[in-house]
């Protein structure tokens, strides 16, 4: 897929990742509705991106809510006149025992990282149907396909997002629409918190920079893969734990005993 001239909407957009990734599109040639809840983090984010690439657009959206895939992509299609890829990449973590996470905090994870995704994609859906043309790329995780102590809500919303990406993949397999999926390791964003990060140190899990991970996406999408799995050995043993889940309950004992010290009490 050739990125100039097309029109992308793109969630997360002030993300450590989303904003990368916005800067390296718009040097594709591709123009832009960045989608965030922080409306002054959006226009610095247009602001930045305009020199020199193009009239790009912004939408606060706030992913907790209900009912806002609809107005969401209304909103877009207005200011863009079309929009020819959905790049799902709004998401959130915790590092945290289940039994501290709290209800609310369950539903909002929940509601942001797999229901609001979903409901924009069959939002898209119909427009990408009429001209038999389209791509929907999901941000997913290692983590969808590796349970990970401390992660256990986080986990199965991504493990939501894989499976969806998968089944709406094979549904659309008579269409010219895509779908890609990216499964990233850790990356050094401030979605990490300090907690995390020295957990991640002191267990030896490397982690990926965002332009590292932003410069896989672009090419995932000008190259059309379905699935695509990012650093090593955490693609290895996602692979691993769906042949053989035993051998990774084993190998992440060690990893569930260092992580005690570093894990939040609460978290809303």
């Amino acid at each position: 897929m050739q990125l100039s001239g097309k029109n992308i909407l793109l969630t997360g957009a002030t993300g450590g990742v989303g904003s990368v990734l916005a800067q390296k599109l718009a040097l594709k040639g591709a123009r832009l509705a960045l989608v965030g809840r922080d409306l002054s983090k959006l226009n610095a984010l247009k602001q930045r991106l305009a020199v020199g690439h193009g009239e790009h657009v912004v939408i606060d959206a706030n992913f907790d809510a209900e009912g806002v895939a609809q107005p969401l992509v209304d909103e877009a299609v207005k200011k863009l006149g079309r929009v020819d890829v959905l790049i799902n990449n709004a998401g959130i973590l915790d590092f945290i025992q289940l039994e501290d996470q709290s209800e609310q905090r369950i539903a909002q994870m929940v509601q942001t990282n797999v229901t609001t995704l979903i409901q924009l994609t069959r939002a898209l859906l119909p427009s990408f149907k009429a001209k038999n043309q389209g791509h929907f790329v999901m941000i997913g995780s290692i983590f969808g396909s590796l349970g990970f102590p401390h992660y256990a809500t986080y986990c199965a919303t991504k493990f939501a997002v894989h499976g969806f990406s998968q089944a709406l993949r094979r549904e659309l397999v008579n269409t010219n629409i895509k779908v890609t999926y990216i499964a990233p390791r850790g990356i050094k964003t401030p979605m990490n918190d300090a907690n995390t990060s020295a957990m991640m140190e002191q267990s030896g899990n490397k982690m990926d920079t965002p332009e590292h991970v932003a410069e896989i996406i672009v090419r995932a999408i000008e190259n059309e893969r379905q699935e695509v799995f990012i650093g090593q050995p955490q693609s290895f043993f996602a692979w691993l734990n769906g042949v053989l889940p035993m051998a990774v309950n084993f190998g992440l004992k060690k990893q569930t005993a260092l992580a005690v010290p570093f894990l939040r009490k609460t978290k809303d």
